[in-house]
């Protein structure tokens, strides 16, 4: 038995948590995964798993080879797929999850078109903007749209989303401009998400940073509704660029305090920290970093 089967059968035991279920799933016998594994052992000249009837505990050696072991049999089985198969279609199942603004106002086209190419791949879309627990769920990807990303997950930066402060011309002209800051609280302000009490963190031309704090006149958990407030006059609203382009493009959304920035936000592509990505994943991947960064 060659040395990769003996570390993918030691990935299956430390996975399983017992030698018993893991020769369950082998469809072999106990005594022969039991005997591999102590041949492991003697092969590293270290115990890997203490193991007496009622105890059970990967040893911090075991650990590393498990970190190391999953590692390297994950990427013999991507050789597997990407040579071996080489002809084979690209047929199976892609979850993915995506923050609903988003994924409507700019996603859209870019998924239908991936579909489109790829109409043996079996795309699922879910639009939500909860954040998924991705070593639990049933999901191959999320986009999060975040400053930056939490521990146990992996993910790579594939666009950046800017906010801006907007109002509708007729807001303009019925209403005094802000020139500062301060001057905000004389207006009401429409504010994503739903809090009573709200804050706005912005940096002026020279990097002095700033921050409003207000009572939102306006709370909604959708850009896009925020979007359609400050058209009909509402009021000044922080939109994000995906959201607002269009509108402004047609001139019905002006700039508000444009010597003020408010901070970027990474468009991040991430998956569980210990999945391998398969080939649909990776296809998927290149396809929506070349999509963002365009």
């Amino acid at each position: 038995m060659g040395q990769i089967e003996d570390l993918r059968l030691f990935v299956l035991v430390v996975e399983s948590g017992s030698i018993s279920k893991a020769a369950d799933k082998l469809r072999i016998a106990k005594s022969a995964v039991s005997r591999r594994l102590s041949l492991l052992e003697e092969r590293y000249g270290t115990r890997l798993i203490d193991r007496v009837p009622g105890f059970w505990k990967v040893t911090e050696t075991g650990n590393e080879l498990y970190q190391r072991a999953t590692r390297v049999v994950g990427d013999v089985d991507e050789i597997e797929d990407d040579f071996v198969n080489t002809s084979a279609d690209l047929t199976g199942p892609l979850s993915i999850s995506v923050p609903r603004d988003f994924g409507i106002a700019f996603l859209n086209g870019v998924l239908i078109a991936f579909k489109t190419r790829h109409p043996e791949i079996q795309l699922a879309v879910d639009f939500d903007d909860r954040t998924v627990d991705l070593a639990r769920e049933n999901y191959d990807f999320t986009i999060r749209i975040t400053p930056e990303l939490e521990g146990g997950v992996s993910g790579a930066r594939i666009g950046t989303v800017q906010h801006r402060l907007f109002a509708s011309p007729a807001y303009i002209q019925t209403h005094s401009e802000p020139r500062c800051l301060e001057d905000l609280h004389q207006h009401p302000l429409l504010h994503f998400r739903t809090a009573r009490r709200a804050v706005w963190d912005f940096a002026t031309d020279k990097g002095k940073k700033k921050s409003l704090e207000f009572q939102p006149f306006l709370n909604s958990n959708s850009g896009v509704f925020l979007l359609e407030a400050t058209l009909k006059s509402l009021g000044i609203a922080r939109l994000p660029d995906f959201v607002a382009a269009q509108a402004q493009a047609a001139g019905h959304l002006v700039p508000v305090l444009t010597g003020l920035t408010i901070p970027d936000l990474g468009i991040y592509l991430v998956h569980a920290d210990d999945r391998r990505l398969n080939r649909r994943m990776r296809l998927f991947a290149e396809e929506i970093k070349q999509a963002c960064l365009s």
